[in-house]
């Protein structure tokens, strides 16, 4: 692994994502892992579950949680995993660039986007973590600063991998 959340990894203890943008179907490839209506499941112990854009709101209203009480706006996740033995909501966000565009400005809201999503769970008293995964482009060295303020305000970026650990979900004892 590289300083600061960065870097690579194998399979074995985390999701490579250089083929998907899905973190359930990558999830369910790995041993003792299987999802099942949007539940994650290890060695059939439910571990966590799974939101993909409206998904999360669906949830909240299944809790008597209506957002526009919190936030004004929706925020709609790429993904957002709720870990259940470490209470943590984790929004997880993909951006894979080839060229230059808008998403370099994007890269720079995951401070006002947390914040909001710490707004939306704070009635469930969930946790909220946001992390990004990103392409090689963003390696190039005029994303230097982007990278660092994400770090400086309590977000996380990961290339192409995102490990198990950082979730706090149990990591298979096999290859998959």
């Amino acid at each position: 692994m590289i300083e600061k959340g960065k870097g690579g990894g194998n399979t074995i203890t985390g999701l490579n994502f250089e083929k998907s943008r899905d973190v359930s179907s990558l999830i369910k490839k790995l041993t003792g892992y299987k999802v099942k209506d949007n539940i994650i499941y290890f060695n059939d112990e439910e571990v966590a579950r799974s939101y993909k854009k409206h998904g999360l709101y669906k949830y909240l209203s299944s809790q008597g949680i209506d957002y526009k009480k919190y936030i004004s706006k929706q925020l709609l996740p790429d993904e957002a995993v709720y870990v259940i033995h470490n209470n943590t909501l984790f929004v997880i966000e993909m951006k894979f660039q080839k060229v230059a565009g808008s998403v370099d400005e994007k890269l720079q809201t995951c401070d006002f986007k947390k914040k909001q999503y710490k707004k939306l769970m704070a009635p469930l008293n969930i946790e909220v973590e946001y992390i990004y995964i990103l392409s090689d482009w963003f390696k190039k060295p005029e994303y230097k600063d982007t990278l660092d303020y994400i770090i400086s305000v309590g977000c996380q970026y990961y290339f192409h991998y995102l490990p198990l650990q950082k979730l706090g979900l149990p990591i298979p004892n096999n290859h998959i």
